[in-house]
């Protein structure tokens, strides 16, 4: 029997990995970089199934717009002629509305809450001790007039359609937050998301699948594929080629190269976001997320974790440390009495996340193949939806039909549309 080769070794390809392997597959992982720092290891590490706002959303124009002549802002667009980025903007205008949103709230409400129940599972089988799972909620902090009515609108939304949501005051607030002066109008908070530690998930995943015969094969670009028909064959790496049964695609921001080589448009962009950890001093308990400045922080004992902006740029491997004063001033803002020191540049992570133009993830069968599926454009919930995205791919490479509606998700939504 031949192998499934998963290309992609972030966190939704590890899992897509997990699960193949527990239903008896042999599996191949292959990824381009090195299999250490990557997407998946920087992030907040939220599992937040009150997210079903899709990116793509009513306000976000303008919002972009506006943040597009700060340095600092939470948001960013490079300037620059390319076909690929011109076509993605249009699509993302095309979807920013309220019908949209509607469509996608059942959508990504199923996805989420499967999600964080296949993470309830993994601790139940693995421990908590290893990830560091804090299933305490999340806290949405605003501290202007504007933030607090599009925060109650978001709740009252998130209530509607079944999830539980509480709007809470200054003083609820500081009840969650007893050792620290949070300086807000109010917040809402989500008490069924959660948080982890992204990187201590990442290595406890490799670590398992490598003792259980997955092979993870770091530094490998995909140049081509054979193929039969409607079937690929083998995969053809810069390491040689390997021959497969089924390929699945879970190469984040680089998933849409693998659609142009198989022959169909996946529009996909790559949104730098930077994070950095500070000494947790005065001790945050609750994770939440600076509203106004699009900043989330993530505490695990005596560390905490800072990230922020969606910066959709070419320039990968540069950090541009004006966004990242911007993460670091809303601290202050949000926290007078933390105890923070700007952090030096080899301390800042940076990441590109997948971002599709509607907003959802592309998840299911390859248009015109029968043994290729795709998981990515996750944006920044690419932690959030890891296992839920692994187990519908490996179910669906044994033919296992679930109840969950996934037709959003079709990734080949866009291949005629471009």
């Amino acid at each position: 029997m031949k192998p499934t080769v998963v290309i992609g070794g972030g966190i939704v390809g590890l899992f897509t990995a997990y699960f193949l392997q527990q239903q008896g597959e042999e599996v191949i992982v292959v990824d381009k970089g090195d299999m250490k720092e990557n997407c998946s290891t920087g992030n907040a590490g939220m599992i937040v199934p009150s997210h079903i706002v899709p990116l793509a959303s009513p306000g976000m124009i303008a919002k972009g717009i506006s943040w597009m002549f700060s340095s600092k802002s939470p948001f960013y667009i490079q300037p620059r002629l390319d076909k690929r980025l011109i076509d993605w903007c249009l699509q993302f205008y095309r979807h920013s509305n309220a019908k949209h949103v509607a469509q996608s709230i059942p959508y990504l409400k199923g996805i989420s809450l499967y999600s964080k129940q296949l993470y309830m599972d993994f601790v139940a089988t693995h421990g908590n001790e290893a990830i560091k799972l804090q299933d305490r909620g999340l806290l949405m902090l605003y501290k202007t007039r504007e933030g607090e009515k599009e925060e109650a609108e978001l709740a009252h939304l998130a209530r509607e359609s079944g999830l539980n949501a509480e709007i809470l005051s200054k003083d609820d607030i500081r009840k969650l937050e007893p050792n620290q002066e949070v300086d807000v109008r109010g917040g809402v908070y989500f008490p069924d998301d959660a948080h982890l530690s992204p990187k201590d998930l990442y290595r406890i995943l490799k670590n398992h699948l490598k003792e259980h015969g997955v092979q993870l094969k770091s530094n490998v670009g995909i140049t081509g594929v054979e193929k039969a028909g409607s079937k690929i064959t083998a995969v053809i790496t810069s390491q040689g080629k390997i021959d497969c049964s089924h390929v699945m695609v879970c190469a984040g921001s680089w998933s849409g190269e693998i659609a142009k080589m198989l022959g169909f448009r996946l529009p996909m962009m790559g949104g730098k976001g930077y994070s950095f950890e500070l000494t947790n001093t005065p001790e945050l308990k609750q994770a939440s997320i600076l509203t106004e400045a699009r900043v989330s922080q993530s505490p695990y004992g005596d560390k905490v974790r800072f990230g922020g902006t969606m910066e959709i740029s070419n320039r990968i491997d540069m950090i541009n440390m004006r966004r990242v004063q911007g993460i670091f001033e809303s601290i202050k803002a949000y926290y007078p009495e933390f105890q923070a020191d700007f952090p030096s540049q080899d301390k800042i992570w940076k990441g590109m996340r997948p971002c599709s133009p509607d907003g959802l993830p592309y998840i299911g069968k390859a248009p015109g193949w029968e043994n290729v599926a795709f998981g990515a454009g996750h944006s920044m919930m690419g932690v959030s939806l890891a296992p839920a995205t692994g187990k519908l791919l490996a179910d669906l490479k044994t033919g296992k039909i679930g109840t969950l509606k996934t037709d959003a998700f079709a990734v080949g939504r866009y291949a005629g549309k471009l």
